[in-house]
């Protein structure tokens, strides 16, 4: 059950009503408009800005948005399931339910479960692809980041009723690849016993690489020393990048992390399907889109730092960018833009209309050329969203964290999961706004305290559990089943503290479906946050209010009704953290 749903169904149809009066157009867009929680609770449940946002077109017939707010209220003042409805400022207009609303959201919350704030299955397939880091080397916590961003995006869109598909975009055809090979061939090198000194600069340095070697000794003993680098370099590339991914698999499943489907780049011109990145650019030629020509020099850019020659442009300003795009280098290569076109035109070609990439804060720069290419590849029928993940700063205690000997210049995030644990790891990930740059305490994420946003929200759901064993041992023939507890008598819950906690329940469809739609995860574990709050606050005023206790003695009565309102709570909490990849334990010491 969506309360603000069903009330945003309720004042359309008012709209609707105003509209076939001839005061309103008749193609009036009823999308435009919200509701949601009054900002401050004095003020009641619902506010809408509807006579705010309709303004414009109720010009001719109404003197000012406050007087279509009034008839707006009055309308809405005749449901039976609302008190009151008032007009506020310039025209907004508040709205206070009756009680049996709560209680009947309640019994929703109670009977529905885990699927309380499910959204039905109606939306078109997504595709989300994240981490996609080079395969060069483990995972560090900047990829985490990323990661954990992701795959909670994955379930919220899951959890809203998007058909989802996890992909990781394996970058197996860049100068990288020849780097980790050669990187590779030396410690296969050293695997064979010769002495190989200090790494060379542009290698990658890393401990991680000598089980490469060593795999490679095993394969092919001596036989790759004396080869020319063009016979032993393909060998080498293929098995360090198997080797590279089989890692960067495990980094993923210590958090928790799988992928659907791992695409390679390299597929793009060597796979079953040929050269799919010169067919997509003959596609666009063909179009007008494509073209022989020259570009500017950059802004700033000093004159000698400039080739100035003909080359194939996409004409991305046609769709959005700033200037067109090379996409055949002076080698005759594919530029990186020049695939990354192919393989969302695959995208597109899978049947994904809406796209998600999350990328690390450096790509910034890249997203406007993306999105005019997908723009373009699918004639404007696919939306690309690009999800940019800042910085994650590692401390420990307020100083700086250590860099790794093994990977060699950055912390590695198996190091950091199996230092914090996965919960840990994952909820700190999301407790900031992707685009907002983190501080991660290793100290601080495990304490137990009310400063630590996981600890506070976990312990919640252990606290509310631990409530139900101690009504079942004070009734011991208490039935906790949703079936039973949803017949309670919830009208009983009549504390300030009890009916804050109920609406902040009514709220979250409305918060799964919202973050749904704006593609951000930080918003449920924000609301988990609140919602923790509001049940620790009541529990510490029945420290000092014995009434007030979920489990009375002298009232079994309002006890049940108690834990009915314990038993939606976990059910939220166990919910919203499952969309975030964490565990709702049953009992925390």
């Amino acid at each position: 059950m969506n309360l603000f749903a069903e009330f945003q169904t309720r004042v359309a149809t008012i709209l609707q009503a105003i509209a076939a009066s001839g005061r309103l157009p008749a193609d009036l867009d009823l999308a435009r408009f919200v509701v949601e929680p009054t900002r401050d609770p004095a003020h009641g449940d619902l506010a809408t800005n509807a006579a705010m946002v309709y303004a414009k077109e109720a010009k001719a017939s109404f003197a000012n948005p406050r007087q279509l707010a009034t008839e707006i209220a009055y309308a809405l003042a005749e449901d039976g399931d609302v008190a009151e409805a008032e007009v506020a400022g310039p025209g907004f207009i508040n709205i206070r339910l009756k009680p049996e609303v709560f209680a009947r959201v309640m019994r929703a919350a109670i009977l529905d479960g885990a699927d309380y704030g499910r959204g039905a299955a109606t939306q078109g397939p997504v595709n989300v692809e994240y981490v996609s880091a080079n395969p060069t080397g483990p995972m560090h916590v900047g990829h985490g980041r990323g990661a954990v961003f992701g795959d909670a995006l994955a379930n919220l869109l899951a959890f809203a009723g998007a058909p989802v598909t996890r992909e990781y975009y394996i970058n197996d055809a860049g100068a990288q690849v020849d780097v980790l090979a050669r990187s590779a061939h030396l410690r296969y090198r050293e695997a064979l016993g010769e002495t190989i000194g200090e790494i060379p600069e542009g290698l990658y340095p890393g401990d991680y690489m000598k089980p490469v070697g060593a795999a490679l000794a095993q394969e092919f003993g001596e036989s790759l020393r004396n080869l020319p680098e063009a016979d032993w370099l393909p060998k080498v590339r293929e098995i360090a990048i198997s080797m590279m991914m089989d890692m960067i698999r495990t980094d993923l499943a210590a958090l928790n992390i799988e992928h659907d489907m791992f695409f390679s780049e390299r597929s793009l011109t060597t796979g079953v399907n040929g050269d799919c990145v010169g067919a997509v650019i003959a596609q666009l030629r063909a179009r007008g889109i494509v073209y022989e020509g020259r570009l500017p020099p950059p802004k700033g850019a000093p004159a000698e730092d400039w080739e100035d020659r003909e080359q194939t442009l996409f004409r991305t300003t046609d769709f959005g960018d700033d200037i067109d795009r090379p996409l055949v280098k002076s080698d005759g290569g594919y530029t990186y833009f020049a695939s990354d076109i192919a393989y969302h035109k695959s995208k597109f070609d899978r049947g994904f209309n809406t796209m998600i990439d999350v990328w690390g804060a450096d790509h910034g720069g890249y997203v406007k050329r993306m999105q005019a290419a997908v723009k373009a590849v699918s004639d404007g029928h696919a939306v690309l969203d690009v999800k940019l993940c800042q910085l994650v700063k590692l401390m420990r205690n307020g100083e700086p964290f250590k860099m790794s000997k093994r990977s060699g210049d950055f912390v590695t995030l198996r190091e950091v999961v199996d230092e914090v644990g996965v919960d840990a790891t994952r909820f700190m990930m999301i407790f900031r706004k992707n685009d907002a740059p983190l501080e991660f305490d290793l100290a601080k994420v495990i304490e137990q305290s009310k400063d630590n946003p996981v600890f506070y929200v976990q312990y919640a759901h252990a606290r509310g559990r631990s409530v139900l064993r101690q009504a079942q041992a004070v009734f011991p023939d208490l039935d906790l089943s949703a079936e039973s507890l949803g017949r309670a008598s919830l009208d009983l819950l009549s504390d300030e503290g009890e009916r804050g906690i109920v609406k902040l329940i009514a709220q979250y469809p409305r918060q799964v479906e919202a973050a749904a739609a704006a593609h951000e995860p930080h918003r449920v574990a924000f609301y988990l946050h609140d919602l923790a709050s509001a049940f620790h606050s009541h529990w510490n005023r029945g420290k000092d209010h014995h009434e007030l206790r979920f489990v009375n003695e002298e009232s079994r009565e309002l006890s049940e009704a108690r834990v009915a309102l314990v038993l939606s709570l976990t059910s939220v909490l166990a919910s919203g953290l499952g969309i975030l990849g964490v565990s709702a334990p049953e009992e925390m010491r």
